[in-house]
């Protein structure tokens, strides 16, 4: 465009500044202007980034408007949740209007609470049981165990419950030891929970025990005579005998009457009306440990046996006639001479019972009272012998009193027999086994001497003498 020609608008609506078309039309009406200074350098033209919900067009020419349809936009759509939601707890029984809480987590249940009391304070004595308890649960296992003295660990034994709420021990504890109890018991949710507890028991002060008489393992093989008590010998006297008695048992079968009897401080003997039949089964115990024996002594352990009795061996000892008459089961099997004591030396009278058998002793009178130099006295070696009492009766082999036998009485209060006939006793009769003696113008066998127990009546015996 030459200098000084203004451009006026075309038919289009050119904007002023513009170029007309060059249509070279005869008609275009040009104005001269003067021409204007050259132009600057203009930079390049800036990128605009295409328009965004935070911007709004292109530019970001209108932002707020574009915010305010995002949060309309939202709006709406929370509306049309709850919507939905009230439509769907609408049909879910609880009928219109109606507030439905939301699903609930309900608390975790405690752990199942276990109780061993005897763990808390001070040793306990060994008579206390270890016991155990649960709430809120039921015990899975209960393991008890102890060191024992060459440094192994030993299981306690124990029972749990059948409502499987308590456990206790039934071994015996002792003194001065200390006791593991590892306990599991599990809520109702099946949630285990497991505790270890220790439990110490008292120190041994003086403390007497419980023995068996007869010892199990002499007669293991044999069996017991059917006169044969059941025997606790305690190695301190005992004046507590009421309670000491309260945790003394026996178990016979079959089942057979019975009763405990005081002989003396230390020896309690069972026994029934009559003698053990046959094949009779015996289990005797003595729950005695921490008991208090009296005087202040405790019971040191617990103890227990068990008897089979054998065939019923009975010798009847009749002075009148000299004979030894003999009854297994009932029924005469032999009949033997014999001799008892002289005037001088009566044997007792009444039922003896075999406690001991040897091959052959030592003799001495001067173990009841007649020593070497006075009349009557004799020490030597007898063979076969059979104790049936403590103050040196015994059935035996008496070879110098064989011509005697059968027709006098001529012993210090033995019963007298041949060799062979002693040889058979021996075989035949063993510990428990039954001597009757009558006619023999002694006194009657006293309780204490081993054994007397058949000489008590049985309205005595069965009464019993623990307090007395």
């Amino acid at each position: 465009m030459a200098a000084g020609i203004e451009s006026r608008p075309g038919p289009q609506g050119t904007p002023p500044g513009s170029a007309a078309p060059e249509s070279g039309s005869p008609d275009q009406t040009t104005k001269v202007i003067p021409a204007p200074a050259p132009a600057a350098a203009v930079p390049p033209p800036t990128r605009i980034p295409p328009a965004t919900p935070e911007t709004g067009g292109p530019g970001g020419s209108e932002p707020r408007r574009s915010r305010r349809g995002l949060w309309i936009a939202l709006a709406a759509a929370v509306v049309v949740i709850i919507a939905v939601a009230a439509v769907v707890l609408g049909t879910s029984g609880h009928g219109p209007g109606s507030l439905v809480a939301g699903p609930t987590t309900s608390p975790a249940p405690p752990p199942a609470m276990i109780s061993v009391p005897a763990s808390a304070g001070a040793p306990i004595n060994p008579s206390a049981p270890i016991a155990v308890s649960v709430t809120g649960g039921h015990l899975a296992s209960v393991n008890a165990t102890f060191t024992a003295s060459d440094g192994s660990t030993k299981p306690v034994a124990g029972t749990i419950a059948p409502d499987q709420l308590s456990w206790a021990n039934t071994d015996s504890l002792a003194f001065g030891t200390a006791y593991t109890v590892v306990v599991d018991a599990v809520n109702k949710e099946g949630t285990h929970n497991q505790k270890t507890f220790t439990v110490h028991t008292m120190a041994a002060g003086r403390t007497a025990y419980a023995n068996v008489v007869p010892a199990p393992d002499v007669v293991a093989n044999t069996g017991i005579g059917v006169g044969q008590p059941m025997v606790f010998q305690f190695t301190k006297p005992v004046s507590n005998k009421a309670e000491v008695q309260k945790h003394l048992h026996v178990t016979v079968t079959p089942a057979q009457p019975g009763a405990w009897y005081w002989v003396d401080d230390k020896d309690v003997h069972y026994r029934g009306p009559s003698y053990w039949q046959p094949g009779t089964k015996i289990h005797i115990e003595a729950d005695v440990v921490g008991v208090d024996l009296g005087n202040g002594v405790l019971g040191a352990e617990n103890n227990s046996a068990d008897y089979t009795v054998h065939d019923s061996m009975v010798a009847k000892a009749d002075g009148s006639t000299d004979q030894l008459t003999i009854f297994q089961n009932g029924k005469q099997i032999n009949q033997l001479p014999m001799s008892l004591g002289s005037p001088g030396f009566p044997s007792h009278e009444g039922p003896h019972v075999i406690s001991d058998k040897q091959p052959s002793i030592v003799m001495d009178s001067c173990t009841y009272g007649t020593c070497q130099g006075q009349p009557g006295y004799y020490k030597e070696t007898v063979a076969l012998d059979e104790r049936i009492s403590n103050d040196g009766e015994f059935v035996h082999s008496a070879p110098w009193s064989v011509g005697q036998q059968g027709s006098s009485n001529v012993s210090h209060g033995c019963v007298n027999l041949s060799p062979a006939n002693a040889q058979w006793f021996f075989d035949h009769f063993g510990i428990g086994d039954v001597v009757e003696i009558t006619n023999s113008g002694g006194p009657a066998l006293p309780v204490w001497d081993t054994y007397g127990d058949w000489e008590v009546p049985w309205s005595t015996w069965q009464a019993g003498n623990a307090n007395s």
